[in-house]
């Protein structure tokens, strides 16, 4: 077995070696004031190229809630002087893609291309209005509210979506990540297209941009679709600054719901995307609730009683502290026993860490599945992103491996004695028991 797992890691050394020495990335400022990330891939004719923002939910407040995702929704919904429709049959006549990413944090939008003369400058021309002269057609706008408010009134009668709306209200208070990031149904009607074209101007400026770009082209095209992507952008860096989240105060809300099961949330402020704990937690969690059967937590909620199917918890780390949250679904007449014993399995795990077995194989189980997580250009591309829009070090996939491998016991107990306080969890039941 010894001889085995040292065959495996060095399987591993070898590939990461590989795959980051023929992939490197390559970092600059456009004249504009963007930062650019980018790695050359000649293996496929495509292109990737994705723009982010500071322009996620955490910019609204509450009375316009909704707005920053409204901004984002309509960048390719008509712009240049091409309408929706336009747009999309222009896209399809080259087979590329638009698609975008939001949350707390950062607003995107992402092309994928053939990298042919013909169909990339086509689908760069078209990106380059979405991005830099988007219309919010007023009439557009009008349909996109009501078909955002029709969801948001269904998904307020859903027990998931009331459990994690009121979860996140509990857990940050006034603080902007406690905002839905689609708004709600009274702040989305209130929406005047003024909202979108201010908040379009202020935060959607070349300076705040990270132009991430993967594929068949050289550094030079690279630096030069760069530039044209952003150049007409404002050249004013926003003013705008995320309060520290501080910790909540401890509180569980039981809801009343017809649903035949109770659905389980608890959490806690957990940690920054920069922060020097980031791997400790990474595989501590793993040993708690993120490495699925694995797991503490659904060994002993699922394997060992059968009080749930499933049960995870998982770090989103954010440019402030994101949430650490543990949830299951269980029947509703033991839901008050699955929830105690989820809080003396995260007490107990806090207190004392975890063992050595379980961190040796949480390590192989992390390091073996890592190879996936970049198997391909869409998923290197979204760590491009991430690396750029929160100032990363550019040898962060490089040093992935190396970093799971260093974490020990005592790291572990150290860092969620540090970041995570059993007892001033904030905990919402949805479909409580019926107390007669």
């Amino acid at each position: 077995m010894h001889v085995m797992r040292l065959i495996f890691f060095l399987f591993l050394g070898a590939f990461s070696q590989w795959a980051f020495a023929a992939l490197p990335i390559e970092h600059w400022q456009t004249p504009s004031g963007a930062r650019v990330y980018f790695i050359e891939s000649r293996d496929l004719p495509i292109l990737d190229i994705s723009i982010d923002f500071s322009a996620g939910s955490s910019t609204d407040t509450r009375e316009k809630s909704g707005r920053a995702a409204m901004t984002l929704h309509l960048l390719d919904l008509g712009a240049g002087g091409l309408s929706e429709d336009q747009i999309a049959k222009a896209l399809a006549d080259i087979g590329a893609q638009l698609n975008s990413h939001f949350d707390q944090d950062r607003a995107g939008i992402a092309l994928r291309t053939l990298s042919s003369t013909r169909e990339r400058e086509q689908a760069l021309d078209i990106f380059r209005r979405v991005i830099q002269h988007p219309e919010f057609d007023a009439k557009v706008m009008e349909r996109e509210k009501a078909r955002a408010t029709a969801g948001l009134s269904e998904a307020d009668t859903k027990p998931g979506n009331i459990a994690d709306r009121t979860l996140m209200k509990m857990l940050y208070g006034s603080h902007p990540y406690g905002l839905r990031g689609s708004g709600e149904i009274d702040s989305v009607s209130a929406l005047q297209r003024e909202d979108l074209v201010n908040l379009y101007r202020s935060l959607y400026s070349a300076p705040d941009a990270v132009v991430s770009i993967m594929g068949d082209v050289s550094r030079a095209e690279a630096e030069a679709i760069a530039e044209s992507l952003t150049k007409a952008l404002t050249q004013e860096k926003s003013a705008y600054s995320l309060p520290d989240v501080v910790a909540p105060v401890a509180d569980t809300k039981r809801i009343a719901h017809p649903a035949t099961q109770s659905h389980i949330l608890i959490a806690y402020p957990g940690l920054r995307r920069d922060d020097p704990d980031y791997f400790p937690l990474l595989v501590g969690n793993h040993i708690l609730g993120g490495g699925a059967f694995t797991s503490r937590l659904m060994e002993e909620i699922r394997q060992k009683r059968g009080l749930a199917y499933s049960v995870h918890s998982q770090f989103s780390p954010l440019r402030k502290k994101g949430p650490f949250e543990i949830g299951l679904q269980t029947r509703k007449d033991q839901s008050e026993e699955a929830l105690a014993l989820t809080r003396k399995v995260l007490a107990d795990f806090v207190a004392g860490g975890p063992t050595e077995k379980e961190l040796t194989a949480a390590k192989q189980n992390i390091i073996g599945s890592f190879p996936l997580r970049i198997d391909s250009n869409k998923k290197i591309i979204g760590y491009l992103a991430m690396i750029g829009f929160y100032n990363l070090p550019l040898t962060y996939l490089d040093d992935y491996v190396k970093s799971v491998e260093k974490v020990t016991v005592p790291r572990i107990k150290e860092a969620f004695q540090r970041r995570i306080n059993p007892a001033g969890m904030v905990t919402v039941v949805v479909g409580a028991e019926d107390k007669k």
